[in-house]
């Protein structure tokens, strides 16, 4: 399996987001505007927000554009769809619960087969829930020291409105789709469309 392993905050000075959006504690102290002379043409500057959402999910190319396929046949714009495709993944979600510092753990936590999904095992990381499926942590997985210790740290984490998080269940049940009013993080999904659209 291809794994990204570009510095994370190199990556995410590069790319113009706070190394919060992906669960990383920690901020660069080295200059942002570093390169903010050099012109960026129109290709750039899409090419620049398809990178974005790839980094900040953990998506390669390839099934990135398979969900940009999906998102296109859906109803409503392509980019706001994208947006609500890769929020819905199960891995996003365990990481949008708490149950996760970043997504790359919460997709290492789902492949170990921590998460149920309507009382069944899933351990795919890229299964898309549904509106009104309920997602929790398993049994065995309730008592683990690591699980507590991450709970603990993400206390203070701000949970989506579209997701209804019950902490001492550790549950949460997806109440409606994610819209791009709902991310913490600014991205023109636009760009994309129109990228993918040459």
């Amino acid at each position: 399996m291809a794994v990204n392993r570009d510095p994370i905050l190199k990556r995410c000075r590069y790319l113009g987001i706070s190394p919060a959006v992906v669960g990383i504690d920690k901020s660069s102290k080295r200059n942002p505007n570093a390169n903010a002379r050099r012109k960026v043409s129109e290709y750039g500057i899409q090419l620049k927000e398809k990178q974005k959402l790839k980094f900040i999910y953990g998506v390669l190319e390839k099934p990135f554009f398979h969900y940009f396929e999906i998102a296109s046949k859906m109803e409503g714009q392509a980019g706001n769809n994208l947006i609500t495709v890769l929020e819905t993944r199960l891995d996003n979600i365990a990481f949008r619960m708490g149950f996760a510092l970043t997504r790359r753990e919460a997709r290492q936590l789902v492949t170990h087969g921590h998460f149920l999904v309507n009382g069944k095992k899933v351990d795919i990381p890229s299964y898309r829930v549904k509106v009104g499926d309920v997602i929790t942590l398993r049994e065995k997985s309730r008592s683990s020291s690591k699980i507590k210790s991450i709970v603990e740290q993400t206390a203070g984490r701000i949970v989506p409105l579209w997701l209804e998080v019950n902490k001492e269940e550790f549950s949460a049940k997806v109440v409606r789709l994610p819209a791009i009013e709902d991310i913490d993080y600014e991205v023109a999904p636009h760009l994309i469309v129109e990228l993918y659209s040459k």
